[in-house]
């Protein structure tokens, strides 16, 4: 797996695509969102790391300040944007209820979300999946970014649980009251 990593070492997703960049989710960046499992810019710990590179696939503690009056839902999207393909790999996407201040370790998980977590789809499946970078492809750079909706999302296409990220995260036309995100790194 090195020799793949350094030889696709120079191709990367890059944050273009990111949710954080859809002309449908700008608005203002005056939430904070923090974690006691690392700081923005720095290592996230193995123990959130997937399961296949000795991880425990735990989403991590996520803190963030209180949402706008009218923040009607909360949008979480945790994507990878250093992975060798055109687009992000999104980690995990999931509703959370405005009244949530915080998500305990686990929070995330596919098979016992949290009270006022709705999980969708992701690139992978359901639910948290951990960093799992290409041995020797060098830093990859897990952006945690959360969104208050001033209503519900609603998709288009197809019920937000069922609808793939990238078919889902255009179609969200409830306007952003606030947003705020927090990188994480692994490299193997």
């Amino acid at each position: 797996m090195t020799l793949i990593g350094r030889l696709l070492h120079n191709r990367r997703a890059g944050d273009t695509h990111t949710a954080w960049n859809l002309p449908n989710l700008h608005g203002p960046e005056l939430l904070t969102l923090t974690s006691e499992h690392f700081a923005h810019g720095a290592a996230i710990p193995l123990q959130q790391c997937a399961k296949t590179i000795g991880g425990d696939d735990l989403s991590p503690h996520l803190f963030w300040t209180p949402p706008p009056p009218g923040t009607a839902q909360l949008l979480l999207v945790v994507e990878d944007i250093d992975v060798p393909i055109a687009k992000p790999a999104v980690h995990c996407a999931a509703l959370i209820d405005p009244s949530l201040a915080h998500l305990d370790p686990g929070a995330l998980s596919a098979k016992r979300p949290a009270a006022g977590v709705q999980l969708l789809r992701s690139t992978i499946g359901r639910g948290y999946h951990g960093p799992a970078p290409i041995k020797g492809h060098g830093p990859h750079h897990y952006i945690f970014q959360l969104f208050a909706l001033s209503e519900p999302v609603a998709s288009a296409t197809d019920a937000p649980h069922r609808a793939r990220p990238r078919v889902l995260l255009p179609t969200i036309t409830a306007p952003v009251l606030d947003r705020a995100r927090l990188t994480g790194i692994v490299e193997r």
